[in-house]
């Protein structure tokens, strides 16, 4: 019995090693792709909430990182950040574009969610990400019919949770932003 117990002790060690040492190159194998792909996701989310920029340059102020956008001329055309809070279900991650000149958000882009499908999965839709578009920095109120004032957001039916998490993630996001940069141009 006891020769019976060490083999299986023994064999399930071994497929312990072999699985682990499996699992660690294909962890170094994917690892590449999977940072490249975050890089391009990055890029894209860039254009989306900084549309009027040619280029852009991450910089670090306050002890965050953020990403200043730049027309052809050289001019700061933007700024955005990468913002996250929590949602009904898990952490909504997203980015955030601003113009401190106007004090206008240009838009946002919701880059990673964990909301419940077909409810508050609807906060990437762009009729929802319209909300924000040219909406001037303040407190935002989530309202359940159209808006009537332009600090007003409407919220998706039956997702008012998810709909208020990330108006209150883009308001920490506009004032993390005003911080760094001073509240204006």
């Amino acid at each position: 019995m006891d020769t019976k117990i060490s083999k299986l002790i023994l064999t399930l060690t071994i497929i312990g090693i072999i699985s682990a040492i499996a699992l660690s190159f294909v962890y170094q194998w994917t690892t590449p792709y999977i940072e490249k792909h975050q890089v391009e996701a990055r890029k894209e989310a860039l254009r989306d909430v900084i549309p009027q920029a040619q280029e852009y340059e991450e910089v670090e102020r306050s002890g965050q990182t953020f990403y200043e956008g730049y027309d052809s001329g050289g001019n700061r055309t933007g700024v955005a950040m990468i913002a996250s809070g929590p949602g009904y279900q898990n952490i909504i991650e997203l980015m955030i574009g601003v113009n401190m000149n106007s004090q206008q958000i240009y838009g946002i882009k919701i880059l990673t969610h964990e909301e419940t499908p077909g409810l508050g999965a609807r906060i990437t839709g762009d009729a929802y990400k319209e909300n924000y578009v040219d909406k001037p920095f303040g407190d935002y109120k989530v309202v359940k019919r159209e808006p009537q004032s332009e600090l007003e957001v409407e919220a998706i039916a039956g997702a008012t949770i998810s709909s208020e998490s990330v108006a209150k993630i883009v308001e920490n996001a506009v004032e993390q932003i005003q911080d760094a940069y001073g509240g204006g141009a």
